[in-house]
């Protein structure tokens, strides 16, 4: 589908792999894009020096209220066909801790609520917006979600974050087909170790050693390569239901 004449919504858009993508649409020649970022978040700013066809709503992508609007604010630029959805969070935790204490419910709760709800929240949203749109290329819409290798090889520390990617892969066949009455494509990119921000904060050793550990390239991924496989995800009819590694051959150890 060609993003041409339409708008898109990324969440998590204010950085990292959402930022990317939110770049590679404008490159792509959408109309427009509104960056769905937590009000805490960059957003703002970076919807300013981005231009006039990006907006920043303020949301949590657990607040139906909050992701109504950023919907609508997509639907005054252009008919919305494109949603990519970069939003989440980790957070590490073992079942029982070295004091003997079971891990922590509330934790498991959030991530899961942030990662796997939100997600769906998000998709079921998007798509109720898509359904109405005239098809385009034989597509009303396409929904490119985001998942990780963890949800295949999570490892001791990651169950929330991999239980709730683990999801997120589960929903994608599922809801390609439910969603291909009214010719929405639905897909997931599970990515690898990439050179975001949550990286960034780690010492330049650990980031050597987490490059070291990608057979081939033998780095950390790059956000605009999560992006072009987003865009070609948009692109190719033929995509749909599908997970996509990208992860350069990596096989995540127990720790």
């Amino acid at each position: 589908m060609d993003v041409n004449g339409s708008s898109a919504l990324v969440t998590g858009g204010a950085s990292g792999l959402g930022l990317a993508a939110v770049r590679g649409l404008l490159d792509a020649g959408a109309a427009g894009v509104v960056i769905a970022d937590l009000p805490g978040s960059q957003g703002e700013t970076v919807a300013k020096e981005l231009g006039d066809r990006v907006r920043f709503s303020p949301a949590d992508v657990r607040d139906e209220t909050a992701i109504g609007t950023a919907l609508d604010a997509a639907e005054e630029i252009a008919p919305l066909r494109v949603l990519v959805h970069c939003a989440g969070r980790g957070g590490a935790m073992r079942l029982v801790g070295k004091d003997g204490v079971p891990g922590s419910l509330e934790l498991y709760k959030e991530v899961v609520g942030i990662n796997l709800i939100g997600t769906f929240n998000t998709l079921r949203l998007a798509a109720a917006r898509m359904a109405a749109n005239e098809p385009l290329g034989g597509d009303r819409g396409v929904c490119v979600l985001t998942a990780s290798v963890a949800a295949f090889e999570g490892q001791i520390g990651q169950i929330p974050y991999a239980s709730a990617k683990a999801g997120v892969v589960g929903m994608t066949i599922v809801a390609a087909r439910d969603l291909a009455s009214r010719n929405i494509r639905v897909c997931t990119i599970a990515p690898g170790t990439f050179d975001t921000p949550i990286l960034h904060r780690l010492s330049d050793d650990v980031r050597a050693s987490l490059a070291s550990t990608v057979p081939h390239p033998s780095r950390l991924g790059r956000p605009e390569e999560y992006a072009r496989t987003a865009l070609h995800i948009i692109d190719n009819g033929m995509l749909n239901g599908e997970t996509i590694r990208l992860d350069g051959a990596i096989r995540m150890a127990p720790r």
